[in-house]
């Protein structure tokens, strides 16, 4: 009879805490760091991407050195900003991180801008081709940071439901997990001008 109990009592333990969510919420955080994990190797894909692609243009565009510049300064800042798991939990450092992004990202526009003004620099291959793998690497870094918010959506979700809401206040203390952000000025088409 007292093994009987005993075995009812394991059964009951281990089925109560197959439903806590501990296990589901430790998934989805990893999730969430992976994610991040794509996000920044797409970043670094693009900042490894941008030296090639600013020898080729200053070879064609030696009067366009302020855009180069440009690139060049925002790539450095970029690449000297490092995001930890303690980041991805800090808005205010998040911000600074996706405005470093967002510099860059409008010093290449206007380095795309270069690009229309002179159709001979437009025609060499090497650009062409370098062109087309940064416009590939920025569908890339878009769509890592959409599956990143997407697994941010699902681990925020998962620590708030019950009864993981109760794991977690009782045993993990997960924190909510920042989603990536566009920049204020992203609202507003950007405006170019020849």
């Amino acid at each position: 009879m007292k093994t009987l109990f005993i075995k009812i009592l394991l059964v009951s333990i281990v089925t109560t805490l197959s439903g806590c969510g501990y296990n589901t919420m430790q998934a989805n955080e990893e999730a969430v760091i992976a994610a991040w994990g794509n996000v920044e190797s797409s970043y670094q894909r693009r900042a490894d991407l941008i030296p090639n692609l600013v020898e080729v243009v200053k070879g064609y565009a030696k009067h366009e050195a302020d855009t180069l510049k440009a690139v060049t300064e925002a790539r450095a800042k970029v690449g000297s900003m490092q995001v930890t798991k303690e980041v991805l939990n800090n808005p205010a450092t998040m911000n600074k991180f996706q405005q470093a992004q967002g510099e860059l990202s409008g010093a290449l526009s206007r380095l795309m801008v270069v690009v229309e003004k002179y159709p001979d620099l437009k025609a060499n291959q090497n650009f062409m081709d370098l062109q087309k793998q940064l416009e590939g690497t920025e569908n890339r870094i878009n769509v890592a940071r959409e599956r990143y918010n997407g697994s941010v959506q699902t681990f925020n979700t998962s620590i708030r439901i019950f009864p993981n809401s109760l794991t977690n206040s009782l045993m993990l203390h997960l924190q909510r997990k920042e989603p990536f952000k566009a920049e204020e000025s992203a609202k507003s088409a950007p405006n170019v001008k020849f």
